[in-house]
């Protein structure tokens, strides 16, 4: 079968080139490399090797209404926390793609996604590890933005390899405010619809497993002059859950306002057994034909992303405990203009975010059950004056390390300071204090980051977190990057802390380790 593909897309780029005079090239190349080292705080070297390495090298053709491209990539080994399938190397990627105002084909590889991406989304995330893009064909028609459908079919990537699981599905949106004609109003209503095909075993047939799931979302999007309203139910149809029959679903409310300088969004949703995996016999933690969007605060601060929340799906570990979430955000930011009381000179940013995620009481209710997460948070942000720009924020974080299992919950008030200041046009400094207090787990924490930038070439930078309530651990980071044109270096050292690196409500597991670190990204 990807003889077949890959034939047809040498057939199809064949025919537009024939047919086409003019053409361009364009690419990138990635590559992350790590030298790891045992200290006195930290014994961790891995047995294999030393030494890991994540190379991507992209390349991309475009002629016309025809475009075609690659990527190759190769982990000497991969970097340490990465899934561990990713290894040697391979042409992970290719495609062939035709597109004109109307119609879109694509045969090869490709990444798609049904409304939120809770149904389906097949996405490329380095930083996670993650590359699920689907192998075989799409399809795409828009008649005159009024009616949207697409339908695809293939079987998703997952780590080097693609795997024997198949997906076919279909996209419909209906824009009823262009049907109708009205100027003023976006008034959408779509719906889509996934087959999942996966080879069972004889214990999962008698358990009433089937090998195909069909799944299922509705939504509705509605806006008119700033006011907001979103909707969407999910049903991924039965599958089993420790050999008994399950059906995932979800629900997801969005209502809000943006104009006049304010923003407030309020979001509610409900998620029960909506973990959706590409192969049954696999753990990986790329292993997703889905997404699940976050609905809290992205953080970027050190101290403020100890704990990062990660959605509970409901999944064979948490069975005996909870079979998902529920709980939502409400986020709203306001902007001070200029010459007002508040907003001086220059004006100032103010945002806030408050969210909220409980278990479920029982299996198939509406009820919370224990806490998982809790966030409360606010930040502002001050040009003082041409030089000098402040932003500080509070966040109170109360997570729950047992995932729900039992109502025990660690309570943290998190302060940052962000101070940029330009001495001149070419040269700035950056500096972040960070203190976090709490009474339980590791106890206190600080933390100090200095960034001096010498524009537009040089960076240099260096941190240190420091765990001084219980470990007496210092995590430090010193490292310097250079850039010209659109090619970057960098290289640096430090001691990191284990946790999880979090993209949205996906996240990835790494452990402590010390060493230095190398990376280039180029594109042209």
């Amino acid at each position: 079968m990807k003889k077949i593909i890959l034939s047809a897309g040498l057939i199809l780029a064949a025919a537009s080139l024939s047919a086409q005079e003019k053409g361009y090239l364009t690419g990138s190349f990635e590559t992350t490399d790590h030298a790891y080292v045992a200290d006195e705080a930290n014994r961790f070297v891995p047995a294999d090797d030393r030494f890991g390495s994540n190379n991507y090298l992209k390349l991309d053709y475009y002629n016309g209404n025809f475009s075609a491209g690659l990527q190759m990539e190769g982990y000497y080994p991969a970097l340490i926390g990465y899934p561990g399938e990713l290894n040697k190397y391979a042409l992970s990627n290719f495609y062939a793609n035709w597109k004109d105002d109307d119609f879109q084909v694509t045969v090869g590889t490709f990444y798609d996604q049904f409304g939120s991406g809770l149904l389906f989304r097949s996405w490329e995330d380095r930083l996670l590890g993650l590359n699920n893009a689907v192998m075989g064909a799409r399809f795409a028609y828009n008649w005159e933005d009024k009616v949207s459908f697409k339908a695809l079919w293939g079987m998703p990537r997952l780590g080097m390899e693609i795997s024997d699981t198949q997906v076919r599905g279909a996209d419909l949106s209906v824009s009823l405010s262009n049907i109708i004609g009205l100027d003023n109003i976006i008034l959408s209503v779509e719906g889509s619809v996934l087959n999942r095909y996966e080879k069972i075993g004889i214990d999962a047939e008698e358990a009433g497993g089937s090998p195909n799931s069909i799944g299922y979302s509705g939504r509705l999007n509605f806006d008119w002059n700033g006011l907001f309203l979103k909707g969407e139910y999910v049903d991924l149809g039965k599958k089993l859950v420790a050999l008994t029959p399950k059906r995932g679903n979800a629900q997801l409310v969005e209502l809000g306002y943006n104009g006049r300088g304010l923003g407030v969004t309020l979001t509610g949703r409900r998620l029960e057994w909506m973990t959706q995996q590409i192969s049954s016999k696999s753990v990986s933690s790329a292993n997703l034909i889905s997404y699940v969007p976050a609905m809290s605060t992205q953080y970027t601060y050190m101290l403020t992303t100890l704990h990062p929340y990660n959605p509970q799906l409901g999944d064979e570990m948490s069975y005996m405990f909870n079979s998902g979430e529920m709980g939502g955000q409400l986020d709203a930011f306001y902007n001070f203009r200029r010459g007002t009381a508040l907003g001086g000179k220059r004006g100032m940013k103010v945002h806030a975010n408050f969210s909220t995620y409980y278990t479920l009481a029982q299996e198939g209710s509406y009820k919370p059950g224990n806490l998982l997460f809790r966030d409360l948070s606010v930040d502002i942000e001050k040009q003082w004056t041409k030089e000098f720009k402040m932003v500080f924020l509070y966040s109170m974080q109360e997570y729950n390390p047992t995932y729900g299992s039992y109502k025990t919950t660690y309570l943290s008030n998190i302060f940052v300071a962000d101070l940029l200041y330009k001495w001149t046009p070419t040269f700035s400094t950056r500096l972040e204090l960070q203190y976090l207090t709490t009474k339980e787990d590791k106890k206190d924490w600080m933390a100090a980051l200095l960034e001096v930038n010498f524009a537009p070439h040089w960076s240099v930078w260096a941190s240190d977190m420091y765990n001084h309530g219980s470990s007496k651990m210092h995590y430090y980071n010193a490292g310097v990057s250079f850039t010209k044109g659109r090619t970057r270096l960098a290289a640096g050292y430090g001691r990191y802390k284990d946790g999880f690196i979090c993209s949205g409500g996906v996240c990835r597991q790494i452990p402590q380790y010390t060493g230095a670190n190398f990376s280039i990204t180029t594109s042209f």
